[in-house]
């Protein structure tokens, strides 16, 4: 008896090691795979226009291109500098902030395509007191579930040299200075490209600039909205930390990309206030991020933005409209955002002129600086 329990006992132990052998081997096995699947990791240098920095930097962004064996490395760069100064020799795809800057660079480099992964239209950041002197002076208005700031009673305002103090009803800020959106530099910054866009469609009497004498008819009023502001920053970021730093007093009307606000609101950190608030100026752009791609590469990381489902949830995540508006509305969901004022379904979007008309304005307004 005690001879066959040995016997048995040796078998049980004979079965339990092939056991663990074979399941040793099946997860060694899945791990070689796992392994095996990114056995090479590519590296794919990219330029992007400066306000996708903090996106390309994300941990999360990182480990979604990882997980296709990609490292994704990025330079900073201002949108008319990567279609005109910066050598785009060292870079697998160009990733500029407006269609203009995208179509320039796909005409100079030939490229087949072009990616439009996500994009922002440009908004305002103000406060409450503002929206309800502003609605009083009939230049702000509610649009749907959103409020417009209407451009061509605000551009009347400016050609009127209208002050804060002189605003019937304005007891919420009697400051002296002029009636004026802040904005960045325009002989550098895409936004500031972006408000030239608009600006000059209003003045135009609603009409795309498209002709040298449109050009000299609109110019006189667009210089005087950046040269009136004194001093003003060659980035987007500057004026925005104004505004959530220093307040109405400094900034209350400024104009910055929507995905800086939303980003705000989704990070949950308490940088925007109960005061603050999102208005969009009517008519507005869309801020259309365009990858150019100026390598084999380059097609797969415009395809992966525009089609991987992670890294269009973070781009949503970091404020940025994507391909799937509902990806959009349900991070700002999550975000507890169905109360603030972001637009779900924008009405008065108009197109910017072509990069060339967009250059000569911007580098005639530049000119006047140097008067």
């Amino acid at each position: 008896m005690r001879r066959w329990l040995g016997i048995a006992l040796a078998a049980v132990l004979v079965v339990g090691v092939a056991v663990v052998a074979i399941l040793g081997r099946d997860r060694g096995s899945d791990q070689a795979t796992t392994t095996a699947s990114c056995q090479k990791t590519t590296t794919v240098r990219g330029v992007v226009g400066s306000e996708k920095s903090a996106f390309f930097a994300d941990s999360r962004v990182k480990a979604a291109f990882a997980a296709h064996c990609l490292d994704v490395q990025v330079d900073p760069a201002g949108s008319r500098e990567i279609a005109t100064t910066v050598n785009l020799d060292q870079y697998a795809f160009a990733f500029p902030s407006s269609a203009p800057a995208g179509e320039k660079i796909q005409r100079l480099r030939k490229a087949g395509r072009v990616y439009t992964p996500f994009s922002s239209p440009m908004a305002v950041a103000t406060f409450t007191p503002i929206v309800e002197t502003l609605t009083r002076a009939g230049v702000v208005r509610k649009s749907g579930s959103y409020t417009v700031l209407d451009m061509e009673k605000y551009l009347e305002l400016v050609a009127k040299g209208t002050r804060w103090n002189s605003l019937p009803g304005n007891t919420a800020y009697q400051a002296k200075k002029s009636v004026l959106l802040s904005t960045t530099d325009p002989r550098s910054s895409n936004s500031a490209a972006m408000y030239t866009a608009i600006a000059s469609y209003v003045l135009n009497g609603d009409d795309v600039v498209q002709s040298a004498a449109q050009e000299q008819k609109v110019l006189p009023a667009l210089a005087k909205l950046f040269l009136n502001q004194g001093y003003t920053d060659s980035s987007s970021e500057g004026p925005f930390e104004d505004y959530l730093a220093i307040g109405m007093s400094k900034t209350p009307l400024v104009m910055i990309y929507e995905a800086q606000y939303v980003d705000r609101l989704n990070r949950k950190d308490g940088s925007i206030r109960p005061d603050m608030t999102l208005i969009y100026p009517s008519p507005t752009v869309l801020s259309k991020h365009t990858l150019v791609p100026l390598k084999p590469e380059g097609n797969q990381i415009g395809d992966l933005l525009t089609n991987d489902p992670k890294l269009t949830e973070l781009a949503a995540t970091f404020g940025f409209r994507t391909a799937s508006p509902k990806t959009f509305t349900d991070v700002l969901s999550k975000a507890g955002a169905p109360a603030a004022p972001v637009a779900r379904d924008l009405v008065d979007v108009v197109e910017p002129p072509t990069y060339e008309t967009l250059e000569r304005l911007l580098t005639a307004i530049a000119g006047a600086y140097d008067r």
